[in-house]
C-alpha cells in the first residue's frame, strides 16, 4: 500500500511529502483539474423565471411527463449522494490519493445535483407531494436495491471484483445509460420546444459534470481489468448483463404508461431505447480493450483522451 493508505494504527507516511508526490499527468489528476475548472456553479444561482411562465402554460399531460423525469433523477442523484462513500472509502484505504482526491469532486458535484432539481421542484413546479409515485419496479429494483447494495457491499468486500460491480452499477449503467438517456428526454421536450432554459441550462451542467464522472469510471474499470485480468473483466460482463435490461425497463416504463397512445412532446421510444443501447456498447467496447493493455497503457489511453 502506498503512501495514503492507513489502518487502525493510524499513519506511517504522506505521498504528497514523500518523494513520489502527485502524479499530476494521471487521468484522475487531470479530471480533477477539469473539476475545479468546469465543475463551479451554483443551483441558487439558476434564473427560473421563465422557466415558471412555461410551466403555467403546458397542458397537463406535458406537466406530468416533465415531473415524472424530474422525480427519477431527483431521487438517482440523492441515492447517488447517500451511497457513494463506500467506493471512496476504498480507493483511500489502497493510498491512490490521485483518485481520492478527484473523487472528492464527485460527492459535491452529485449533492449539486440534488439541490438543483429539487430547486426546480419547489421554484417552476410547485410540487412538494410524494413523487415516489412516480418509481415504478424496474427503477426501484436500480436505486432502492441495486445501486445501495454493490456499493455498501465493499465495507465488507473490496476486492476488484466487488469495485468492478460497483463501477459499473454506478458508472456504467446509472451514469452511462439512464442519466444520459435522460439528458436527451429533457432536451426532446424542452430545446426542441424553445422551453425552460433554466433546465436546460441546469441539464448541459450535469452533463458536463457526468462527463467526468463517466470518463473516472472508464479508467477504473479499465484499470482493474489490466491489474487483475479476466476475472475482473468476467464481474464487469455479468454485472452489465444482469443490469441492462432494468436500464432499459426504466426506459420502457414510462413509454409503456401510453400504450399506442401519442406520448407528450412527440417522444419516440425507439429514438431513447436504441441511444441508451449504443451509449452502454461504446463504453463495454472501450473497457474491454484494456484485456490487452498493461495499466501502464490504460494510464496513457486516459491520458491522451483527457487531453485538453
Amino acid at each position: 500500500m502506498s503512501g495514503g493508505g492507513s489502518g487502525d494504527a493510524g499513519h506511517t507516511a504522506f505521498r504528497s511529502t514523500s518523494a513520489r508526490g502527485l502524479a499530476f499527468d494521471s487521468p484522475p489528476m487531470r479530471l480533477w483539474d477539469k473539476a475545479k475548472r468546469h465543475g463551479i456553479w451554483n443551483p441558487a444561482d439558476v434564473d427560473f423565471s421563465r422557466d415558471r411562465r412555461d410551466w403555467l402554460e403546458l397542458s397537463a399531460e406535458r406537466r406530468e411527463l416533465i415531473l415524472r423525469l424530474t422525480s427519477l433523477f431527483q431521487a438517482g442523484e440523492e441515492s447517488v449522494v447517500l451511497d457513494l462513500l463506500p467506493l471512496m472509502e476504498v480507493v483511500a484505504a489502497e493510498g491512490r490519493l490521485e483518485e481520492e482526491l478527484y473523487l472528492t469532486s464527485f460527492l459535491w458535484e452529485e449533492a449539486k445535483h440534488v439541490e438543483a432539481f429539487r430547486r426546480f421542484l419547489d421554484e417552476v413546479a410547485d410540487e412538494r407531494g410524494d413523487l415516489s409515485r412516480f418509481h415504478l419496479p424496474c427503477y426501484k429494483r436500480l436505486f432502492y436495491e441495486e445501486l445501495p447494495r454493490s456499493m455498501r457491499r465493499l465495507r465488507a468486500d473490496s476486492s476488484p471484483e466487488a469495485q468492478a460491480e460497483a463501477s459499473v452499477t454506478y458508472n456504467m449503467i446509472v451514469e452511462g445509460v439512464l442519466a444520459e438517456t435522460g439528458y436527451r428526454v429533457y432536451e426532446a421536450m424542452l430545446r426542441d420546444h424553445g422551453l425552460m432554459p433554466g433546465m436546460l441550462g441546469v441539464v448541459e451542467r450535469l452533463r458536463a459534470d457526468e462527463s467526468r464522472h463517466l470518463a473516472y469510471g472508464v479508467y477504473l474499470l479499465s484499470r482493474l481489468v489490466a491489474e487483475h485480468g479476466d476475472p475482473v473483466w468476467a464481474a464487469i460482463a455479468r454485472r452489465m448483463g444482469e443490469l441492462l435490461e432494468p436500464a432499459i425497463g426504466i426506459v420502457n416504463e414510462v413509454f409503456d404508461l401510453y400504450g399506442d397512445g401519442e406520448v407528450p412532446f412527440g417522444l419516440r421510444r425507439a429514438d431513447f431505447v436504441d441511444f441508451a443501447f449504443a451509449q452502454f456498447r461504446k463504453r463495454a467496447t472501450r473497457i474491454e480493450r484494456a484485456r490487452e493493455q498493461t495499466p501502464a497503457e490504460v494510464a496513457r489511453a486516459g491520458v491522451e483522451e483527457l487531453a485538453f
